[in-house]
């Protein structure tokens, strides 16, 4: 009888030590891995990049309502450049974040033709991004230290052409757009 009960317990103890081989590998090579990975995007969301969700569809056709984005926060914004679609708060707008593109820089003028041509310090700039619109002529001269921005969807968006106060404080960006992770059709880098 002993030997008959012996002979059951083996088989089970192999078992046993088969599962947990399988448990460790399972655990070494898929929890482990992903524990990590989760670690580093909530350090990269925390300190690098946030998210940002776009409601509107004033940055249309580059940037289309839902879309989900990753903000660059260790942007430098003395490295903006004209083109550049950035995230900032505006004081104007109870410090809520908005998504435009950085037309003019600190010192120079820009000029909004009836055309909505746009011309930065007498020449004009190409926008191949920018739908058209047509409206009154107007000129800002950007002061030191902020940026002018205006959204691409020109007929629909409310931006600096209609503000109270046009300009945005280089302490008031919090980083440039550098990727659309959703929806999923749309991935890829934003231009």
């Amino acid at each position: 009888m002993k030997n008959f009960l012996s002979g059951l317990v083996k088989p089970f103890a192999a078992a046993d030590s088969d599962n947990l081989k399988k448990i460790r590998y399972f655990l070494k090579e898929w929890v482990v891995p992903v524990v990590i990975a989760l670690i580093i995007v909530l350090f990269l969301n925390r300190f690098v990049f946030i998210l940002v969700t776009v409601p509107t569809g004033s940055m249309e056709n580059t940037i289309i309502p839902g879309d989900r984005l990753y903000v660059n926060e260790l942007f430098d914004a003395d490295n903006a450049k004209r083109g550049d679609i950035l995230v900032f708060k505006s004081d104007e707008l109870d410090d809520k974040r908005l998504v435009k593109r950085l037309i003019g820089l600190p010192g120079e003028t820009v000029e909004i033709k009836s055309d909505g041509s746009i011309f930065v310090d007498g020449k004009k700039i190409e926008e191949p991004y920018a739908a058209e619109t047509h409206g009154e002529e107007k000129s800002f001269t950007i002061p030191a230290n902020s940026y002018f921005f205006l959204g691409d969807n020109r007929p629909i968006s409310y931006d600096a052409r209609y503000w109270n106060e046009p300009y945005i404080n280089k302490d008031k960006v919090i980083g440039k757009v550098v990727f659309r992770f959703f929806p999923l059709n749309r991935i890829g880098k934003v231009k």
